[in-house]
């Protein structure tokens, strides 16, 4: 999730191969089904966004992956990627990807690797979840689909991915929308302890830090996303139906290795890949970020920082806007779609 030292410090390529199934049913809710969904809206905010659903996914080889991905409007408008994190999937973004496709932007919405029908090329390549991999498949992805340049949006593992991108490739990006403000991972940082009860709030980065976790992982995977949707979103009253869609994400064979590993990786109780060395000290710096930026925070959310995004502030540098939801807590794409929309669409006019 978020990087823990910046929340204590507050509180202290290849060619497209792209299946011939299309994308169907990403189009915008008609005047009827939104009138429907207003007067939902006391069922609680999924129950009335409850019949929005991804059509077929594409699938296409991108660097160590066959990534499959979601896609919505116009094939040649320009283009937003949007990632999410963890325990989520592209299911966080099924409100969003309507409202930007009927704006005319090519949505893309991929699985991470580990996630759902993202899968390893080679049975022999290593399961290697460290940040700057996530950022290195995006911008092969981006390769396969010959997009040039996009808007990034992301929340959790996705923000941080999208930022890093932001820094390192910032030709790439056009501009970014970034829950959580600035969450690159200095690992030496996170090395030194935090108050207790900001501790407590990552018992299960700690729990992943186990053996006994990856068997607790594979054996109650699903169990283990619901608890931390209720704990880290505390008004979303999401259905079983809503979740049982995306929890078939965590299905894929490698999760529990992605997941684990990226967590221990981040104590430095695993290795990354050596190739990557470079990189990642350039990103444990805590590089700025200088390309147009909209960063939201969901003030019910446990792992937003005080101060209104004081904390980060000074990590973005070109033009900068900052919005707290009152309300929404970690999921702020799947809890507050039209917001996360708006920032995007803000962010893209700076």
């Amino acid at each position: 999730m978020v990087n823990r030292r910046t929340f204590g410090k507050a509180l202290g390529a290849g060619t497209a191969s792209t299946a011939t199934a299309s994308l169907a049913g990403m189009t915008a809710p008609s005047s009827a089904s939104a009138t429907a969904r207003r007067g939902a809206e006391s069922a609680g905010p999924d129950q009335a966004r409850g019949t929005l659903s991804f059509g077929a996914l594409k699938q296409t080889r991108a660097g160590e992956l066959s990534i499959g991905y979601a896609e919505a409007g116009p094939a040649h408008g320009p283009a937003v990627i949007l990632l999410h994190g963890w325990p989520y999937d592209i299911h966080s973004y099924v409100g969003v990807a309507p409202l930007l496709a009927t704006h005319g932007y090519r949505v893309i919405v991929p699985y991470l690797r580990g996630y759902g029908t993202t899968t390893f090329l080679s049975a022999k390549t290593f399961r290697n979840a460290e940040q700057a991999v996530f950022a290195l498949d995006i911008i092969a992805l981006m390769d396969a689909l010959r997009i040039e340049r996009a808007v990034l949006g992301g929340f959790d593992w996705g923000s941080r991915t999208a930022d890093i991108i932001a820094v390192q490739w910032p030709e790439r990006c056009k501009a970014l929308v970034s829950v959580s403000g600035y969450l690159i991972t200095d690992r030496k940082q996170q090395r030194l302890p935090l108050p207790p009860a900001t501790e407590w709030a990552w018992w299960y980065q700690y729990y992943f830090s186990t053996e006994r976790s990856e068997l607790g992982l594979a054996e109650y995977r699903h169990d283990f996303a619901k608890l931390i949707w209720r704990n880290v979103s505390p008004t979303w009253h999401f259905s079983d139906a809503t979740f049982d869609r995306t929890a078939q994400a965590f299905d894929n064979p490698d999760y529990v290795r992605i997941v684990i590993h990226n967590y221990r990786w981040r104590l430095g109780l695993a290795p990354g890949d050596s190739r990557h060395d470079d990189l990642e000290a350039r990103l444990a710096e805590g590089p700025p970020i200088h390309v147009p930026t909209v960063t939201l925070d969901g003030a019910l959310d446990p792992f937003t920082p005080p101060g209104n995004g004081a904390a980060y502030r000074g990590k973005f540098t070109g033009p900068y806007v900052h919005r707290t939801l009152k309300g929404i807590g970690h999921n702020v794409p799947q809890e507050a779609p039209e917001a996360f929309t708006q920032a995007v669409l803000e962010a893209d006019r700076m």
